[in-house]
């Protein structure tokens, strides 16, 4: 039985700073919220309480988990909600102690009314609970679990959802990536036509064009603040950011206005290799400085891991390919989600679950499948790529200092990019028949690194860097 996950959502429009501990808590909320009103027991309940595991509790100050519960509550959607509102929902809710409803309803909802747990609940790592209380008596329990990407779901609901999905006649059911590979040989097409036929049947081309376009505007939109936005990082390490005096030096003294303008300035800027070096890493650098300050990015396959994709994408069409177009784009998203969900179907795409190697290991083999399309690539070329890019973040360790998504966070989203472009080239003067291990091969061997690896290099700020360098050091 083969699960169809759509490119939309593999890259998922969100707030940042975490896919898994943020957006999904956010997306938690806002699930239990609409089922007490489906059960009709909203207005009876008077008292809230949600109680965090696992990750969610080890790491959820830095990620801002609570912030994110209390937005779902409120049922203000992250895709859609002013990013100036974010905070001015959060501070009426501590400082009033209630919760606003849509239709007006108001629950009590005091400081030490979210609970964090240090315990791990059996199913996964980020694991959360919402209890609703009337006159003391807890009359709605719900837990659910946010499985990394934005993705959630509760303990035995997964499999239903596959069933109900499958149902539907994909005319290319993928699971492994080897599937994806004898499709297009035996079509004779690209990876991006073989994921835009299965998309069609669930959107129309306009609607599949319309939102593509806006992932990517969404994400030039971020690289965009992110290089034009000085001072240092909110949450306490003091984290200066770069990517604004990075672009400042690069772009010199070219005049522009807006982020299309913007391109055409890096255009005809220099581009010798370090400059090249430089761009790559501002655009990655960008994005996440955005996503550690609360701000909108695209998940990519999750927040942690939201700048390798635009700015291995913004190379290929500032450096590359100056006239590359919104088809270009379209081809480049549509690879890139395929591949991500190959690696959600066998592995994981949660920090919590498998260390950095999901998160930004993934996002880099999604990277470097896409761009090698874009530069002539075949599609066993493209995996091929992916695999090279995989290969060499095996074992890597999620372990944020502080549980912010700042340090080495950042900066390895630059890493990422790096690695997927060389990746691409690598694979490019590679015959894929000659190589000894498939991108299959590697996402079973992430898989299984990720389930030896010790907790606390999951994500729990329980070991390496986290541990290693102090805040009083910061």
């Amino acid at each position: 039985m083969s699960q169809f996950i759509s490119v939309f959502d593999m890259l998922k429009i969100g707030v940042g700073p975490s896919s898994s501990h943020t957006l999904g808590p956010w997306r938690a909320a806002m699930a239990w919220v609409q089922k007490i009103r489906e059960t009709n027991i909203l207005g009876a309940i008077d008292t809230i309480e949600v109680h965090l595991y696992g990750s969610l509790s080890l790491t959820g100050k830095g990620h801002a988990t609570d912030l994110a519960i209390l937005l779902g509550l409120s049922e203000a959607d992250p895709e859609y909600i002013p990013i100036e509102d974010v905070f001015i929902i959060v501070d009426r809710i501590n400082t009033q102690e209630e919760i606003y409803f849509k239709g007006g309803n108001k629950i009590k909802f005091l400081k030490n009314s979210i609970v964090f747990n240090r315990g791990f609940l059996p199913f996964h790592s980020n694991g959360m609970t919402f209890k609703g209380f009337s006159n003391g008596k807890e009359i709605s329990t719900e837990t659910y679990y946010s499985i990394g990407g934005g993705f959630i779901v509760q303990e035995n609901d997964h499999l239903e959802e596959e069933i109900e999905i499958t149902k539907k006649n994909f005319p290319f059911p993928i699971n492994r990536a080897i599937q994806l590979e004898e499709y297009c040989e035996k079509e004779n097409l690209q990876i991006s036509d073989i994921v835009l036929k299965n998309e069609l049947e669930l959107r129309s081309s306009d609607e599949i064009d319309f939102e593509l376009n806006r992932i990517w505007e969404t994400m030039l939109e971020c690289m965009y603040i992110g290089c034009h936005t000085e001072g240092k990082l909110p949450g306490g390490l003091n984290v200066k950011r770069r990517a604004f005096d990075t672009q400042a030096k690069l772009i010199k003294d070219a005049v522009y206005s807006n982020p299309d303008e913007w391109i055409s300035a890096i255009r005809s800027s220099e581009v010798k290799f370090r400059e090249i070096l430089k761009w790559v890493s501002c655009f990655a650098l960008s994005v996440n400085e955005v996503n550690a300050a609360l701000g909108r990015v695209v998940t990519a396959p999750t927040n942690g891991s939201a700048g390798v994709i635009p700015a291995v994408l913004m190379y290929y069409m500032v450096i590359e390919n100056h006239d590359a177009n919104f088809n270009h784009v379209k081809k480049f998203l549509l690879t890139a989600g395929e591949i991500g969900s190959i690696f959600k179907k066998n592995a994981t795409i949660s920090a919590a679950m498998g260390g950095c190697q999901a998160e930004i290991g993934v996002s880099s083999a999604m990277a470097a499948g896409a761009l090698t399309e874009l530069l002539g690539g075949t599609p066993a070329q493209c995996l091929s790529a992916a695999e090279i890019a995989m290969e060499h973040h095996l074992g890597l360790t999620c372990d944020p200092i502080a549980g912010l998504v700042q340090v080495p966070c950042i900066e390895r989203n630059s890493m990422g990019a790096i690695k997927a472009i060389h990746a691409a080239e690598i694979a490019l003067e590679t015959d894929p028949k000659e190589s000894l291990v498939h991108l299959d091969d590697v996402i079973d061997t992430m898989w299984e690194t990720a389930k030896d690896m010790n907790k606390n290099y999951k994500e729990t700020s329980e070991g390496g860097l986290a541990v290693t360098v102090r805040m009083v050091d910061c």
